[in-house]
This record gives structure tokens, C-alpha cells and sequence, in this order.
């Protein structure tokens, strides 16, 4: 496992670093568990990544070029290493969140209720809505619409 000395954020001078990235020296390794999901980059130099965890993407070995993209799920353990023919070659990644979580199996089962009492709670708006029109519309006939209907004939008896 790497002290974090041994990283070396990037630099403003362009042929030291690249921009964005970490830069990783020859004969170091680094131990990564991410708490949120996302990819690693190899912005340059060749990586040897060996990934374990619940779900590490093909357990095992990796070899990776610039250029390539490794997607890491929250939780996986990582150890990357530089891979090179010689000894002096260091690498530069990047390691870039994803946009969205990925599901875990308890998101998963928590989705489907969730789903089901939004669709619930549009049907309830939609029915108390309903319920408070009629109500409405029952006020106003007895309001105005009954008392009317009940004086008409007697306006009619006085009208002949």
C-alpha cells in the first residue's frame, strides 16, 4: 500500500502531469475501496489492477492501457499498480464518479414499494379530487339550484 506522499497531484507544468490526473511512480502500489461506484481511467502509462469485493468487475487481473475505463462498483478493493517495461515508468488514472448509484439488491427491493405508494398516492389525489368536485357540485345544487327548482311553480301559480 501506497503513503499518500507518494502521490502526486498534478502539476501546472503539462509535461510533468496530465490534467486531472494522479500520477502513480514506478515500484508503488495503491490499495483504492471507493465508497461510490465509478471508473478508473488510465490517462497514461499501463496499470496492473487486481480487483476483489462483492462486486468487483471479473475478479482478478487486470492489464490496462491508456485510454481504458475500468468500472468499479462502491465497495470493491482495488490495487494498482504501474506496469511497464522499465522501471523508471509511472502511471497516471483518474478516477471518475458515476452519475448515477448502482443498484444494490436492497435498492433493488426498495424500489418496487416505492413505485407502488407513488402510484398509490397519484391515485388518492386523483379520487380526493374527484370526492371534493361532487362535494362541490352537491353544495351548489342545494344552495342555489334546489331552492329555485322548488319556487318555479309557485312563481308560475302567481304568473296565470
Amino acid at each position: 500500500m501506497t503513503d499518500p506522499s507518494a502521490l502526486h497531484p498534478p502539476s501546472a507544468n503539462p509535461l510533468a502531469a496530465l490534467t486531472g490526473s494522479w500520477k502513480l511512480p514506478a515500484g508503488r502500489a495503491l490499495s483504492l475501496r471507493p465508497a461510490a461506484a465509478g471508473e478508473l481511467l488510465i490517462a497514461r502509462g499501463r496499470a496492473w489492477v487486481t480487483c476483489s469485493g462483492p462486486h468487483a468487475p471479473g475478479e482478478g487481473d487486470h492489464f490496462l492501457e491508456a485510454g481504458d475505463r475500468l468500472p468499479v462498483s462502491a465497495g470493491d478493493r482495488l490495487v494498482l499498480e504501474p506496469w511497464g517495461r522499465a522501471t523508471q515508468d509511472a502511471l497516471w488514472f483518474s478516477w471518475v464518479p458515476s452519475a448515477r448509484p448502482v443498484a444494490t439488491p436492497a435498492h433493488r427491493a426498495l424500489a418496487q414499494p416505492l413505485s407502488e405508494l407513488r402510484l398509490a398516492s397519484s391515485s388518492a389525489w386523483h379520487a380526493g379530487g374527484a370526492v371534493a368536485l361532487a362535494l362541490a357540485r352537491l353544495a351548489w345544487g342545494l344552495a342555489v339550484v334546489l331552492p329555485r327548482q322548488l319556487a318555479l311553480p309557485a312563481r308560475s301559480r302567481r304568473a296565470a
